[in-house]
């Protein structure tokens, strides 16, 4: 299964992160992060971290929380993410970065993946052949915030905590674009 999520923000010790997600304390926001994410994801598992992954101070700790993650992980970086981070990411916990943004294809399906919200412009066929942004950074608990310009937000903030696997992704597109047509 291939899972996406944006916006962790492990370690961000700001009631305006961990509150708003219905946390009393960062601790206890990062350790249910954890443990919706293994939840769904699986060893075997493929998840792309669209940004923004941890933050604070003490890096050591991150090796108690990342190890533990189940899957195999790729990363785009978010605004948070500095070239050291990126650095201690791919020498212990991501099997690739891949940068800024990444282009992807899912049988039939394009996607742009990015941290950012982007606008892509190919509306040929709205349900097929269309590029969608899968993007976070925003903290918006709408999944389709900017869906008229085909941005599906894949955060954490959308989808309750957890990642979201792409045939739920297509599911939710294939719908969007049926309300909208």
């Amino acid at each position: 299964m291939i899972y996406f999520t944006s916006d962790l923000h492990i370690g961000h010790d700001k009631d305006f992160i961990w509150k708003e997600r219905g946390f009393s304390s960062v601790e206890e926001h990062d350790k249910e992060i954890l443990k919706r994410w293994n939840e769904v994801v699986t060893p075997e598992d493929t998840v792309y971290i669209l940004g923004d992954l941890a933050l604070g101070q003490n890096e050591n700790e991150w090796d108690n929380i990342f190890y533990d993650l189940n899957g195999n992980i790729f990363f785009i970086q978010g605004n948070h993410d500095t070239n050291r981070k990126i650095l201690l990411y791919q020498s212990r916990y991501i099997m690739d970065y891949k940068g800024a943004a990444y282009f992807w294809k899912y049988g039939k399906r394009n996607f742009y993946l990015s941290h950012f919200p982007t606008l892509v412009g190919n509306y040929d066929d709205e349900t097929t052949k269309a590029l969608w942004n899968l993007s976070g950074h925003t903290h918006s608990k709408n999944k389709f915030e900017y869906g008229q310009y085909h941005i599906y937000n894949v955060a954490v903030d959308a989808h309750n905590c957890y990642p979201v696997s792409i045939e739920d992704i297509i599911k939710d597109i294939q719908n969007y674009n049926s309300i909208q047509i």
